[in-house]
């Protein structure tokens, strides 16, 4: 029993979801929560855990797995891993209006001039990403906030950055709702984001 339970901690866990898969309606629906969250992210991790076990990334954390791991079936699911615990964890219920505050609100102010400035830019990378990916914020070694593209399950970790929001833009993270109007789910994207849990992950 006590190696049973040994195991499971030291495998690559779901997230558990700070709100109820409603929650986020009308911007992310119930139906597209249960498949992103429950099918494809439960995927990823199955996934990962299989291809690491007996190897020397077993019992390694996902973040450490993403920083080391060659370009290849490990590193697409502990990239995705890693992606969609950020991108789930990093959401509440819609507020209109949504705005950051302190600490994060002033990296943003510094780094890009103002949050209207900020959205506009995040907002052209992720819709000018071609095919599937992410844009993220993320902090570099000074400080300095920053914006990225990331083809395919790519993080920022890779680069030495720390991720601090993670938009997806693969297709199954808005077609159920927005068929293929990537614009359209972007705009609304920014209702639903918790800035005390992104500003939580500044260093």
């Amino acid at each position: 029993m006590l190696l049973t339970k040994l195991l499971l901690f030291m495998m690559i866990q779901m997230p558990q979801l700070p709100y109820a898969p409603n929650a986020l309606e009308p911007v992310i629906s119930e139906q597209t929560i249960n498949f992103h969250y429950g099918k494809h992210l439960q995927n990823y991790v199955n996934t990962l855990n299989n291809l690491i076990k007996g190897t020397e990334l077993e019992g390694k954390s996902v973040e450490e797995i993403v920083k080391v791991a060659p370009e290849g079936p490990v590193f697409n699911n502990a990239g995705q891993t890693l992606n969609h615990t950020l991108y789930f964890i990093q959401f509440k219920s819609p507020v209109s209006g949504n705005v950051p505050q302190g600490k994060i609100a002033e990296a943003i102010n510094s780094s890009f001039g103002d949050f209207e400035t900020f959205k506009k830019e995040f907002t052209q990378a992720a819709v000018s990403l071609f095919g599937s990916g992410w844009a993220w914020l993320s902090q570099d070694q000074s400080g300095k906030l920053v914006i990225t593209k990331e083809p395919n399950g790519g993080n920022p970790l890779r680069s030495g950055l720390n991720p601090l929001m993670g938009i997806d833009v693969w297709e199954h993270a808005y077609y159920l709702d927005y068929q293929n109007r990537r614009p359209d789910h972007i705009a609304a994207v920014w209702d639903i984001i918790d800035w005390e849990v992104v500003g939580k992950r500044m260093r």
